[in-house]
């Protein structure tokens, strides 16, 4: 499929395909967390658990959202600067019932430009010195789908060693889905 070039005043066009692939993921996610007992999902596997995990996909849909919530006003989206909240990784039922409520407050942002402006402070180097740069609400929507994915997969490794069974295109990117329909995978 050829790349088609465009200024970027003509790539404004509404999140709600990134909030699908978004919600896509979570809803798996979801579905996951809620079938575990206590025990599995915090059980760890050297300092990773599946808890471990989903809190931190967790936390970056929070920080976006406050984020975006907060703009203008916040000088930067920080995804280093998580609370880090235990309860997330321990008890499946409080990652559900909030991942359900980021899964709508993403929806909410369906119909907003993809080129929304927001600055991600981002830190480099060993003592982290932090860089503003220039994003969007659809770039960083665009990461979060991977970053799920990624995190996803290692959940799906977690799942293998606890012998939880797991759908197939679970931790699976949305690329790779469409390159599988395509080839009859």
């Amino acid at each position: 499929m050829p790349v088609t070039s465009l200024p970027v005043s003509k790539c404004q066009f509404p999140c709600q395909p990134l909030v699908e692939e978004n919600t896509l993921s979570l809803t798996q996610l979801q579905s996951l967390v809620a079938s575990l007992a206590s025990t599995s999902y915090s059980q760890l596997f050297g300092s990773q658990s599946v808890g471990k995990h989903v809190r931190h996909i967790i936390e970056h849909y929070q920080t976006l959202l406050a984020g975006y919530a907060n703009a203008p006003h916040v000088d930067q989206i920080d995804y280093e600067q998580r609370p880090r909240e235990e309860a997330l990784e321990e008890n499946p039922a409080a990652a559900a019932n909030t991942i359900n409520a980021l899964r709508s407050a993403l929806h909410a942002l369906s119909n907003k430009p993809t080129d929304t402006p927001l600055i991600l402070n981002y830190p480099v180097g060993h003592e982290g010195h932090a860089y503003p740069l220039a994003s969007s609400l659809g770039r960083e929507l665009a990461f979060l789908t991977s970053h799920t994915v990624h995190h996803m997969a290692l959940i799906r490794l977690l799942c293998d060693t606890l012998s939880v069974a797991v759908p197939e295109d679970f931790g699976v990117h949305p690329s790779t889905l469409r390159h599988w329909r395509q080839h009859d995978h």
